[in-house]
């Protein structure tokens, strides 16, 4: 056994020498020099790649900077923003050429990223086109495309058109063939986040909930559609509901795409709209280069004011620290110790006179949440704090957003779920009749084991474990009153862990406003007196030394560690575990978004 021990010791000793030297040399080269700022020639498009996620702002973790993934292609609502700003006023920009296919974002995002484009084309009259690639348009990369003055796609290409779900998988069925049972406690008919685990099919209220969501991004793409072909609304419709098409051609056919043409056709095209020579090589930028123009070579002044606004964005489960110890940073968790960091950052500025944060969270910790909820409060008595939801901002996200002088969402925000639940997992079946395993349990009271998944719940112990959710319902509901300045019997009948579009929860005084980042530090500026102001944003970007001389050498010893046999598993991995168990380690209240509701 020691054998085997020294064995796995150096072998993690050699695979952590490795790792270090690996980041060593990425370190000595990409420290080596900072790369000039580029010189963009007249006449130039910028070409923005886009596909897959559209995160609220760039990668925090310099390692997904240098290893970028197919889910994420660098461009975030926050450089596309600075990006189009540029590009607008800088002289030797001529046009902009986004290059969409399969997007994954939410419709939050997609909304916002719209508007964006909306104000480069009212603020320049340059031209910004989009086209597709081999892999083609999906509904949303199509709904993102036709904010452009012309869509145009390969004649061969994909063209999804054919409406939109959301599914859920239940698990009952697969628990009762393996003697697992769910033993759930909750408060709120909307809670759909247990119903996987107690039923095989949809219950009213969640079919009833999901409708809304569903029907109100089906809405949303059959207005920009409508708006871009021509076509009547009605008609739109009439075409999702036929055969379902995936051509390019039948867009085209429709007036959803405005011209079937080869990359060495548009290019021809573009140069035509430049007044280049068809003979002359189109001169072009792309997106992550043109990020190192500067704003002032591209010919926007800065703000002369010192008075900033800091903008926190809060991505990610709520969940307590020991969870969110994770080998690429906290970027993806949300806890106590991230916005404790942040809000004493901005207090030491004194240049900071509002503050906006950006939530886009499903929720998780109840207790977190609660925790959250009071920092925030509390920053409200130094200055305005205004809350601006991305994707998602629901049941524990909704929580910390309630704390804000000002709440906005997208229209197609995903808030509300207000509600409780929790979960133990009674395996007693499973370990005595399909495992064989059995247990010989002494406990020093009569219900110490009561959390034990080895058997179940007595009746008064399940009466328990639902007084405790109930508890903890009631002191969600009561602080949701106060924030809103709602009567807490109307807030009741806004939660029961029902989700709202961001539309309905303006409509009935879950949401203030609609509107994106640029709206939120309007209403912030406004708030604060502020006719001028600069940006900062938290948490500030490590550089890639930082990155791995300060925290990471513990979280990468964290990460190495959690290969070992027995040990725990990584921050992610836990807690995407845990989530789908309905569980935390500890039987801590769930203020958690019902599983994944995604709309395709």
């Amino acid at each position: 056994m020691k054998f085997f021990k020294s064995l796995i010791a150096a072998t993690l000793g050699t695979f952590l020498a490795l790792l270090i030297a690996f980041f060593v040399l990425v370190i000595t080269f990409s420290g080596s020099g900072q790369a000039p700022e580029p010189y963009i020639r007249d006449n130039t498009v910028l070409e923005v790649h886009m596909s897959g996620s559209l995160p609220a702002r760039d990668a925090r973790s310099p390692l997904e900077e240098l290893f970028p993934t197919a889910a994420n292609s660098g461009v975030s609502l926050q450089s596309l923003r600075e990006n189009l700003d540029k590009a607008a006023s800088h002289d030797n920009i001529g046009g902009v050429l986004l290059e969409i296919d399969v997007m994954t974002a939410g419709w939050a995002s997609l909304e916002e990223a719209r508007r964006i484009i909306d104000r480069f084309r009212e603020d320049s009259d340059k031209f910004i086109y989009t086209t597709t690639n081999d892999i083609g348009l999906n509904e949303k990369g199509y709904y993102l495309a036709s904010a452009t003055d012309s869509v145009f796609s390969p004649p061969e290409t994909f063209f999804e058109f054919d409406g939109f779900y959301s599914e859920v998988m239940f698990l009952e069925g697969l628990f009762n063939k393996i003697g697992l049972e769910a033993e759930i406690a909750r408060h709120g008919e909307y809670k759909g986040a247990v119903e996987p685990f107690m039923q095989q099919e949809l219950s009213e209220e969640n079919r009833e909930q999901l409708n809304a969501i569903v029907g109100r991004a089906g809405a949303t793409f059959v207005e920009a559609a409508s708006a871009k072909s021509g076509l009547e609304s009605a008609q739109v419709h009439s075409l999702l509901n036929g055969q379902p098409q995936m051509s390019a051609r039948f867009g085209y056919e429709n007036g959803f795409i405005d011209s079937l043409l080869y990359r060495d056709e548009l290019e021809n095209h573009m140069k035509g709209r430049l007044g280049v020579d068809a003979g002359d090589e189109l001169q072009t930028v792309d997106f992550k280069r043109y990020t190192r123009v500067t704003s002032s070579s591209a010919g926007l002044t800065s703000p002369s004011t010192q008075d900033r606004i800091a903008v926190i964005y809060a991505s990610g489960m709520i969940a307590p620290d020991p969870f969110t110890d994770s080998p690429f940073g906290e970027g993806q968790m949300i806890s106590t110790s991230f916005f404790e960091e942040q809000l004493e950052e901005i207090r030491d500025d004194g240049d900071v006179k509002a503050l906006v944060v950006r939530v886009n969270s499903p929720g998780g910790s109840g207790s977190t949440s609660d925790a959250i909820w009071r920092m925030l409060n509390q920053m409200r008595d130094e200055m305005p704090v205004i809350v601006s939801m991305g994707d998602m901002a629901a049941s524990g996200g909704y929580y910390i957003a309630a704390a804000a002088d000002t709440i906005l969402a997208e229209t197609n925000t995903l808030t509300g779920s207000i509600g409780v639940f929790s979960t133990k997992f009674n395996a007693q079946q499973l370990f005595n009749e399909k495992l064989g395993l059995t247990f010989g349990t002494v406990t020093s009271h009569e219900h110490a084991d009561w959390l034990s998944p080895s058997r179940g719940f007595t009746p008064s112990e399940q009466q328990a474990f639902q007084k405790y959710v109930d508890r903890f319902y009631d002191t969600f509901i009561t602080k949701m009153a106060a924030s809103r300045g709602m009567e807490k019997q109307r807030i009741d009948e806004l939660a029961g862990g029902r989700v709202w579009t961001g539309e309905a929860a303006q409509q009935n005084g879950l949401v203030d406003l609609l509107g994106g980042m640029d709206r939120a530090l309007e209403v912030a500026a406004a708030k604060a007196g502020l006719e001028a102001y600069r940006v900062s944003s938290y948490p500030e970007p490590e550089s890639l030394f930082e990155f791995f001389m300060g925290s990471a050498q513990t979280q990468v010893r964290s990460w190495v560690r959690s290969l070992v046999p027995g040990s725990t598993l990584t921050a992610e991995a836990a807690i995407e575990a845990e989530r789908a168990m309905g569980i935390f380690g500890r039987r801590d209240p769930l203020t958690l978004f019902p599983y994944d509701i995604t709309v395709e």
